[in-house]
């Protein structure tokens, strides 16, 4: 799934109704304390609501947005707290072969219940808005699924209500339709039919099958990392390399390809040293194991050389702090097997100049149709970097699929300019 734009009403600091485009790759810029941090807290929450997570975590690192109070948009101490914050996010499908990407649209409501935001709403329709289905989550008997086409409009009584499920999963659109039609709880709105006639039937189907599978991502979410990353250890102990924000578990990632899958690990560490040597950080990276069984110790070595002289071996802990904070940042977007959706905070942080020009046309090199990356950052350099490598063809990427987004502050305000 490709998103194109983003909409945000009563949201933190976005008051009015407003949409920012996405591209394959968007550039978030803008003072601090501007509402770029909660831009991409959105993203990850919508993400999680439209693919099935019951309830998004808005506490959940690297973004923590507090309780619905803390989010929900507020124009003075005295009062004034919107009672409600919506969102929603255009998409495209690119299709196998030949032909145009399947457009849609996908739209969510949330409200307080305790101190936590929930969904309230979440609406799935086509780009025109000619078929669509919306979940009433919180409906006052039970949760009620809706459904429309030129044709008319239906309404079924979901048999389960939202608090029956796991709490780490939510039955998705396309679940909830095949549901109602096997058990038959339908009460139509209008019409006489129990449920749409088979053309009808046949539309609502595809729709609800739009939002595809996530394939491709290690823990089946998008990646999203901090603008800090962890700091860097002379000895690391293997471990099951589970994915977090500051990128800990990049060392235990590279160690477990190195010794279990060579042809991985060379194809990684080449793309990795291109980088290393285009930015000036480090020529050569190594994982030197401090013993013979998989269970041993081991460390990260990198090799910084002169012109004609070879550097070295040194310890990631001896060098400059750039190379760790960067570390977790281009390995992340290097892999062989990336999240299709990253959402970067300032990666540019401990980069020199130069460093931070480079990391501009890694960025470009990656971004496309099936990888998209929006990026916080406050790096001219970086910005600069991405400019000139469209305008001079060094990308494949077009002027078109570059989206960079200024977050200007008014007031109680933030108002987004592309």
């Amino acid at each position: 799934m490709f998103m194109n734009s983003i909409r945000l009403k009563n949201y933190r600091c976005f008051r009015e109704e407003q949409s920012a485009r996405l591209a394959p790759l968007t550039m978030l810029v803008g003072e601090n304390s501007a509402g770029k941090t909660s831009f991409l807290a959105m993203i990850r929450a919508l993400w999680d609501v439209a693919y099935g997570r019951r309830v998004p975590y808005f506490k959940e690192e690297p973004y923590d947005m507090g309780s619905f109070d803390d989010i929900a948009h507020s124009r003075s101490s005295r009062g004034g707290r919107a009672h409600s914050f919506e969102a929603g996010f255009e998409f495209s499908r690119p299709r196998r072969g030949r032909g145009a990407a399947s457009p849609g649209r996908f739209d969510a409501s949330f409200t307080k219940k305790g101190t936590s935001p929930v969904p309230r709403t979440m609406r799935l329709s086509t780009a025109n808005g000619s078929v669509w289905m919306e979940y009433d989550l919180l409906g006052k008997d039970s949760p009620k699924l809706r459904a429309g086409t030129s044709t008319g409009d239906w309404e079924w009584t979901v048999p389960f209500p939202l608090w029956d499920y796991p709490e780490d999963t939510f039955m998705p659109f396309h679940l909830s339709f095949d549901l109602v039609q096997a058990v038959g709880h339908a009460n139509p709105a209008s019409g006489d039919s129990v449920l749409p006639i088979d053309k009808d039937r046949e539309m609502l189907a595809k729709l609800s099958q739009s939002m595809p599978h996530i394939l491709g991502n290690r823990d089946g979410r998008l990646y999203a990392s901090a603008p800090v990353r962890s700091k860097p250890r002379r000895t690391y102990d293997p471990s099951r390399p589970t994915g977090d924000p500051e990128g800990n578990y990049v060392p235990m990632y590279l160690a477990n390809l190195y010794s279990q899958d060579t042809k991985q690990w060379n194809t990684l560490k080449s793309a990795l040293e291109d980088y290393g040597r285009e930015s000036g950080l480090f020529d050569d990276i190594r994982v030197k194991p401090l013993g013979k069984n998989d269970g041993a110790p081991f460390q990260i070595h990198v090799v910084k050389g002169g012109r004609q002289i070879k550097g070295p071996s040194r310890n990631l802990i001896d060098v400059g702090y750039g190379v760790s904070q960067a570390l977790p940042v281009i390995a992340e977007l290097l892999r062989d097997d990336p999240p299709s959706v990253c959402l970067l905070q300032q990666p540019e942080v401990h980069l020199h100049p130069s460093a931070q020009a480079a990391l501009g046309s890694l960025l470009c090199k990656v971004a496309g149709e099936r990888r998209q990356l929006v990026v916080e950052t406050h790096s001219d350099h970086l910005m600069d970097r991405v400019r000139m490598d469209v305008r001079d063809g060094k990308t494949a990427l077009k002027p078109h699929e570059i989206s960079m987004l200024y977050f200007e502050r008014g007031d109680l305000d933030v108002h987004i300019h592309s």
